[in-house]
């Protein structure tokens, strides 16, 4: 058994290394470790993100997908998180979420009773599935808000669009460039992913040229 971990996050502005920490301090308490990582700025709406799509072909049967919460791997609707599910299931694979103490049974041999580790597993299976569909839920009305405060701003001549934020874009540069840290430093210390970090800079190395 191998164990994989997946870190996503929606957004190039958010960082989805941030949970690397926990999710590694995780295995090690359960006796394990992490095999690989596969990280991606991309929506859990949709089933087209190319680094789930690598773990899940790298993986063999018997192995653990590790995740911090269920919402990363799956804000899907029902039929996408049905094809996602179904694709885990036939691979023979299981899924360990942090926030989900009861797929935590996967990392664990305390349970030797088949009658009870398959009640366990099917337990299991529905709290994944209701998770999967409280991310959705939560996906929505988020953007149901989102559409709602943009219509109202519109409606009263007050939306402008999405403004960058200046001073965290000064943070990036001053780090990257006036301080020569590293692309993987300046990311962790300005709390933004490796992708807005290049962005930024390049922006700004563009201007110089």
């Amino acid at each position: 058994m191998y164990i994989y971990a997946y870190l996503r996050a929606s957004t190039a502005e958010q960082d989805a290394l941030r949970s690397k920490n926990r999710l590694k301090e995780f295995a090690a308490v359960h006796g394990h470790r992490i095999a690989g990582w596969y990280v991606e700025n991309a929506s859990g709406a949709s089933l087209n993100r190319a680094e789930l799509t690598r773990m899940l072909s790298d993986m063999e049967p018997g192995d653990v997908i590790l995740i911090e919460q269920v919402d990363r791997l799956s804000r899907l609707n029902d039929a996408g998180w049905e094809i996602l599910r179904k694709e885990i299931a036939d691979k023979g694979l299981s899924v360990v979420s942090l926030d989900l103490p009861t797929s935590h049974l996967a990392l664990s041999s305390t349970v030797s009773d088949e009658f009870t580790r398959s009640m366990l597993k099917a337990v299991n299976g529905m709290m994944l599935d209701m998770l999967a569909a409280i991310a959705r839920k939560d996906y929505e009305d988020r953007r149901r808000r989102q559409s709602e405060g943009i219509g109202k701003a519109k409606a009263e001549g007050k939306y402008q669009g999405r403004v960058a934020d200046a001073q965290k874009h000064e943070l990036i540069r001053t780090l990257r460039l006036a301080h020569g840290k590293s692309l993987r430093e300046t990311a962790r210390l300005a709390g933004v992913s490796k992708m807005t970090v290049i962005r930024v800079c390049k922006g700004k190395m563009d201007e110089v040229e």
